[in-house]
């Protein structure tokens, strides 16, 4: 970080977190036509990049995996948009959020008022080391890690690999977990009638489909735009909250504020690779203010630029997020295996 940039986020850190929350309430309101316009232009790359993958099995297997990525790019920034809905800022209307939510969820495999609920315990504990499962990737601190088992850290090791994080979690959280309320399987019918529904039109669709276009050509593509989508959703969730200055506290010094602010990465990536995440790089401001249209939060950066400098995190400086994997509550900062072993 220059000097320059080490400035603006000493400034930004004398406004409190608080303050930050009154800067920011005039960008919550949403506007109508630019969230249409957005939800358009995304579906129509989104179908796009499915008929066009189908049209072109037939002479190119290459070509066909380039638009199945291609396409599950356009599903991960459908899921911004379901994610948007989900923290009612989309649209002004809850009634219209939620619909387009649900409707969302058939195609990102996601069940809306499911996953609504388990985000929402992620927001409300994020950085507040008592509230860690819900809506998260776990994290163990120092301490945890080395009173635990043999077979218990074995286990987390297993658990924080890369394969198992971005190979295997990703087709297991889509695939399979979201087939069930898991988590909030005794908190309600609503949480059933989620996840079943979404399934039931999910298989709808698919049946369909499979009777247009056949059911190999409806599974390579459906493979490849799914596998990319989630993989890439998993990677952007892990750098937004796993990286090395993140900010974990016990509950007595845990404040919410703070925590979304400065343990929350601001992700910067190229342009296209914004767009097509749907801005949520800008994690620290989202998780202050969720009620932020996704579309206004380069708004936010650009009018107030001592925010783009807190936690800011380029894309190759993310790719040495992958191997963290303890809170280091003495240091304040994530650390890897092998450091805690060298002092061990």
């Amino acid at each position: 970080m220059n000097d320059m940039s080490g400035a603006r986020a000493l400034k930004a850190q004398e406004t409190s977190s608080k303050d930050w929350l009154r800067v920011l309430a005039k960008y919550r309101q949403p506007n109508g036509w630019r969230s249409v316009f957005e939800l358009s232009v995304t579906l129509v790359g989104f179908f796009g990049c499915w008929a066009l993958a189908w049209a072109s099995i037939s002479f190119s297997y290459f070509l066909t995996g380039l638009l199945g990525v291609l396409g599950g790019c356009f599903l991960v920034r459908l899921f911004t948009l379901q994610h948007d809905c989900g923290h009612g800022s989309l649209f002004s209307s809850r009634t219209v959020n939620d619909w387009v939510g649900r409707t969302l969820g058939v195609l990102t495999l996601t069940p809306y008022a499911l996953w609504r609920r388990t985000h929402s315990i992620h927001h409300s504990g994020s950085g507040n080391l008592d509230k860690r499962g819900i809506g998260d990737i776990y994290t163990m601190t120092v301490a945890e890690y080395q009173a635990d088992t043999r077979w218990g850290r074995f286990v987390y090791r297993l658990y924080r690999s890369p394969v198992t994080l971005f190979i295997v979690a990703p087709i297991y959280i889509f695939g399979i977990q979201q087939r069930l309320p898991v988590g909030l399987m005794k908190d309600g019918i609503k949480y059933w009638i989620s996840t079943m529904g979404t399934t039931l039109m999910m298989l709808i669709t698919y049946t369909i489909l499979i009777i247009m276009i056949g059911f190999w050509q409806f599974f390579a593509i459906f493979a490849i735009t799914s596998f990319t989508a989630a993989a890439a959703g998993m990677w952007l969730f892990y750098v937004q909250h796993q990286f090395e200055e993140t900010q974990w506290d016990q509950p007595e010094d845990w404040d919410m504020h703070d925590a979304a602010l400065y343990g929350s990465s601001h992700y910067v990536l190229p342009k296209p690779m914004q767009w097509m995440s749907g801005n949520i790089g800008i994690h620290h401001v989202h998780h202050l203010y969720s009620r932020i249209p996704f579309y206004r939060l380069p708004e936010v950066i650009r009018d107030h630029p001592v925010l783009g400098n807190i936690k800011r995190l380029t894309f190759w400086e993310s790719l040495k997020c992958a191997n963290l994997h303890l809170w280091d509550e003495g240091q304040r900062r994530l650390v890897r295996f092998r450091e805690v072993r060298a002092k061990a």
